[in-house]
């Protein structure tokens, strides 16, 4: 009978086990994939103390039972010996049609993980809380916003997912919200109060050097469109017979300087949406200003553009955020009530706000808003407050007051078909 191998202490080692001539315990062993794989650890059972010196360690048949789960459930062992870094550009290069500033992002990411210990962390041995203290470090310790932080997890989720998926781990460590770990210190961009955008509009009315300005920055405020579709519109976009504009392409700046037509943020961004008769007053009014060329300048086969600076190439959102930046700082320095900090995008955001405040279709501001997610246009109405609230009831209460009255006074005819109080076929 052949005598079973055992370990120094004379304990008896099951198959693949065996103790290496400096102490340690190896477990040989064939993964999913036909391959031979070992496992190591400086004891054999959870028990034993660990030698000193010595990095404490999962024990050896812990490790064995972890392996044997994995076998079962078809999980890559040691999550294909991929890290954190290397999981991030997997899940990157699946994501194709993407932006040039989401393209651009993603790049950062990689910088970030690129120069941290996380980023080389293998994917299996990330835990929940490993992904919580490194996000919670990003913001403590390196200082970075939480809109950063939050962009930085909205890869590495998906990313993690993604090795779920292929049975690479067993659980997202990053299934969790931002907000639930690191302090949301980001600047809300509200709207400002009808009020204060007659102010401003205004303001920039009257200045001698902002004025030239006055028609764009009205058309933000009354169209709610993003400043890259704006500075994209095209004379061609605009047809004063239908009153209408169509918004089907976005001008952006590289970081290298480079101009380029992209399409909208997303299908939902392709509209075509209507102009009032002031809005058409001031498109008409800025073609009448457009300086004349010999050769229109184009971008990406496209020209016609509405706005030019001194160089005579197409104002980008660059240009309009400058502008807006330069315009708030002279009002302060004139008037002792403080405007708010307006940017092209709080400029949409009033629009989209007012328009909830009139009372207008959710469905329809989304439509006009070009927002793909019905839940981006309702966030706008959870800004309403008490006075938005007082004014909605009272409304209802002088509905009611209406109806009152006349049922009070018999105006009313309650023959069939007359839909007061109810239709015949209608259920009351």
């Amino acid at each position: 009978m052949e005598e079973k191998r055992r370990d120094r202490r004379g304990r008896i080692l099951r198959n693949g086990e065996i103790q290496l001539k400096d102490g340690r315990y190896r477990y040989k062993y064939v993964d999913i994939w036909g391959n031979t794989q070992y496992e190591y650890s400086w004891r054999l059972d959870k028990n034993d103390p660990t030698p000193a010196g010595k990095k404490r360690d999962l024990s050896l048949r812990e490790k064995e039972k972890l392996i044997a789960a994995d076998m079962f459930d078809k999980v890559v062992p040691k999550g294909g010996k991929m890290n954190v870094i290397q999981l991030a550009e997997r899940y990157i290069s699946t994501r194709t049609g993407v932006t040039h500033n989401t393209k651009a992002g993603y790049k950062t990411v990689i910088n970030i993980l690129n120069k941290e210990d996380f980023g080389r962390k293998r994917i299996d041995t990330v835990k929940k809380s490993d992904a919580k203290i490194w996000l919670v470090k990003l913001q403590q310790e390196d200082g970075r916003s939480y809109s950063s932080i939050h962009s930085i997890r909205g890869v590495l989720h998906p990313a993690f997912q993604m090795a779920v998926d292929d049975d690479l781990i067993r659980k997202n460590p990053f299934a969790f919200p931002v907000s639930e770990v690191i302090v949301n210190d980001s600047v809300t961009r509200e709207a400002i109060s009808r009020k204060q955008e007659r102010a401003f509009l205004a303001f920039v009315k009257a200045d001698k050097h902002f004025s030239r300005y006055y028609e764009g920055i009205y058309i933000l405020f009354k169209t709610g469109m993003r400043i890259s579709e704006f500075v994209g519109l095209t004379v061609a976009d605009l047809n004063f017979e239908s009153n209408t504009i169509n918004i089907d392409k976005q001008l952006h700046r590289m970081r290298d300087g480079r101009k380029i037509i992209v399409p909208t943020k997303t299908d939902a961004g392709t509209r075509v949406i209507p102009m009032g008769e002031d809005v058409k007053e001031c498109f008409q009014t800025i073609i009448a200003k457009r300086p004349l060329f010999s050769i229109e300048p184009e971008i990406d086969g496209v020209n016609g553009f509405l706005y030019f600076d001194k160089d005579g190439r197409p104002m980008v959102a660059m240009h309009w955020e400058k502008y807006f930046q330069h315009i708030c700082d002279k009002y302060n320095s004139i008037y002792k009530e403080e405007m708010p900090k307006v940017t092209p995008h709080v400029c949409r955001h009033t629009y989209c706000s007012n328009m909830a405040k009139s009372g207008m279709n959710p469905k329809t501001l989304q439509y006009l808003m070009g927002h793909s997610e019905i839940g981006v246009t309702l966030n706008v109405y959870t800004h309403l407050g008490l006075e938005d609230a007082v004014r909605e009831v009272r409304k209802l209460e002088e509905h009611a007051d209406t109806d009152r009255n006349e049922y009070a006074g018999g105006n009313y005819d309650d023959s069939p078909g007359d839909g007061y109080p109810y239709d015949d076929d209608e259920e009351a």
